[in-house]
């Protein structure tokens, strides 16, 4: 049984620290949202008073944060997670960041002689939920080896992607195809309602056929074909908008770092970033199809 501090406790983060619970480990929660360190206690844990006084005694410190600028303070601030873990502790941030500060946290963290993995994750709320998160991990061999049978109590798969970032890397690759053809398939059933076609029988057609991707047959856009996709139910938030927009805005960023070439990616996070302008960015991502068709 281990003690593990849990920063971060959000619609993600919440339901990853209730498995490590019903696992048998200690875990002590920070959030700056009272209620949700209220529903914390409430499924066994405990809270602390801010992060510094999480990670002291921890073994483990799992973070799940909103953006890069919170990663960077709470391991690296004064009275943060690398001055405060005692040498030996693992870390594990499982936030979707930029690559550069994954890796300059990564470093610190080596140096103070802590162990660190990043490991992003694929799945969303209900994945989370359900403990059947994918996750894409960055960081040296022996710190993987060591993160493994925790992730294994969140998630379903666990790739080991290579060294410190490489998690993040994958994650805004990974979504970057995703964006890109959510939106491909958005436009092929706009154009198949405006030349008569039936959702249904293009979905019948291309589910089957080469216009096959997971953006069709399992989180199809349009209501009736995949009775378990966010269409069914108004586009309410599996994946946010925002939260694709900020994934697009990452590979953006690290595409003009590494000088990549990406057009489609650049136009994904242009169209998205007009979707969520036009106050949509609390909906589900899938939710593209309506300002595709206009509404």
């Amino acid at each position: 049984m281990a003690r593990i501090a849990f920063i971060g406790l959000g619609n993600m983060g919440f339901p990853m620290a209730q498995h490590l619970i019903k696992a048998g480990h200690v875990v002590i929660g920070v959030d700056v949202n009272n209620e949700a360190m209220e529903r914390l206690i409430a499924s066994g844990g405990n809270a602390a008073d801010n992060v510094g006084a999480a990670a002291t005694g921890a073994n483990i410190i799992v973070t799940m944060l909103p953006s890069g600028n919170e990663v960077r303070q709470a391991y690296l601030g004064a009275d943060g997670i690398v001055e405060r873990a005692a040498t030996g502790t693992l870390l594990i941030d499982s936030s979707t960041i930029d690559v550069a500060t994954a890796r300059e946290v990564a470093a610190a963290a080596e140096a103070k002689g802590l162990l660190m993995v990043d490991a992003p994750v694929s799945g969303g709320v209900t994945g989370a939920q359900n403990g059947t998160l994918t996750f894409m991990v960055g960081g040296e061999e022996a710190a993987f080896n060591n993160a493994k049978p925790i992730l294994d109590l969140m998630g379903k798969t666990i790739v080991h992607a290579g060294g410190p970032g490489n998690g993040q890397a994958a994650k805004i690759c990974n979504n970057m195809v995703l964006g890109i053809s959510m939106i491909a398939v958005s436009e092929a059933f706009v154009l198949a309602e405006k030349l008569g076609l039936d959702a249904q029988k293009l979905f019948d057609i291309s589910s089957k056929s080469s216009g096959q991707c997971w953006a069709m047959t399992s989180y199809c856009p349009v209501p009736g074909p995949v009775p378990t996709s966010p269409a069914n139910r108004d586009y309410q938030a599996g994946f946010t908008a925002n939260m694709m927009l900020k994934d697009l805005k990452l590979a953006q960023d690290a595409a003009k770092s590494a000088k990549a070439t990406t057009p489609l990616g650049a136009g994904a996070a242009a169209i998205y970033d007009q979707y969520v302008d036009s106050g949509e960015g609390t909906r589900d991502f899938s939710g593209i199809i309506r300002f595709l068709r206009g509404e």
